[in-house]
């Protein structure tokens, strides 16, 4: 009897042993493929990319806003037609890349490429044609062999700017109160000859000849060249850096008012429109450039980049 009790307490012991070792497995390798099943998770939420426009089209600037889990992360890469473009951080484990288009591109669906935390992600983004009138300009033989490189070299390595900080806030401002007289992105016929790579780099305001010009939004003034110091067809113009790769030039004015290094707020009055430089008649042009390109600023006056 005594037996044959112990040897019953023996396999309920061993049943009971068995079903604890198969629960423990059991919630063991419940737990393993939850601990997966999170990682996956935070791998899928540490790089979220968003795009805008969606509807894009040539001359527009194109947001890329990448969200990142780690604080420390660097900078994410963005990569578009074989060229990498700077993102920044603009706050809450987020980063945002500018890329340029221009009406020299070609339109269709671009990819996008975005490397960060040794993660890469695909995006495509559908850029539309757009319109662009067209100007004959007819040209007297040996007009232009006495321009020089001097302030061409100047501006453009103004152009190449891409400073970390951000100085700008909200939508930018009209710099002049006068007629619109020419839009961004117009064609040329030089002499019946199409300017396969020329495109109107910014929009013309034929304001009243001293009338203020202002800062469309707040910057560092990084470059002022004079007509008397050599700038012969840019005439008296300023620079002003917004900061990310965003940049203000305005030409032909008459005065300036500030100089470089200066820091200007947006509606700071900065000079006043002139005839200056390869000008026909009292204007000012503004032309904005997001990383190296000019892209048209009439969105920037409305939707603004924050």
């Amino acid at each position: 009897m005594t037996n044959a009790f112990h040897l019953a307490t023996e396999e309920l012991l061993s049943l009971i042993f068995k079903e604890t070792r198969f629960l423990r497995t059991r919630i063991g390798l419940t737990a393993s493929m939850a601990a997966v099943l999170i990682g996956w998770a935070a791998e899928a939420r540490s790089l979220q990319v968003k795009l805008s426009p969606t509807d894009a089209q040539l001359g527009d600037t194109i947001s890329v806003i990448i969200q990142v889990d780690t604080p420390e992360t660097e900078n994410p890469q963005v990569l578009m037609h074989q060229k990498t473009y700077p993102a920044f951080p603009i706050g809450q484990n987020r980063f945002r890349a500018l890329l340029p288009t221009t009406p020299l591109d070609r339109p269709g669906t671009w990819q996008i490429q975005v490397i960060a935390e040794g993660k890469q992600q695909q995006l495509t983004v559908r850029v539309k044609d757009r319109y662009f009138p067209t100007q004959s300009i007819w040209l007297p033989p040996g007009k232009d062999e006495d321009i020089s490189d001097y302030e061409f070299d100047i501006v453009d390595n103004f152009k190449k700017l891409q400073t970390p900080e951000k100085f700008w806030n909200g939508p930018f401002l009209r710099p002049n109160s006068g007629e619109i007289t020419t839009v961004y992105g117009v064609r040329r016929y030089y002499n019946g000859k199409f300017a396969e790579d020329y495109y109107h780099r910014g929009v013309d305001y034929a304001g009243a000849y001293g009338s203020p010009v202002i800062a469309p939004a707040a910057g560092r003034v990084a470059l002022v060249g004079r007509e008397s110091e050599g700038f012969k067809v840019h005439g008296n113009c300023v620079g002003i850096d917004h900061g990310h790769g965003v940049l203000s030039i305005f030409l032909h004015m008459s005065r300036i008012d500030v100089k470089e290094g200066d820091f200007v707020k947006a509606g700071q009055v900065i000079g006043t429109l002139g005839n200056t430089g390869a000008s026909t008649g009292p204007h000012l042009h503004w032309g904005l450039y997001v990383n190296g390109k000019s892209v048209d600023p009439v969105p920037w006056r409305y939707q603004g980049f924050e």
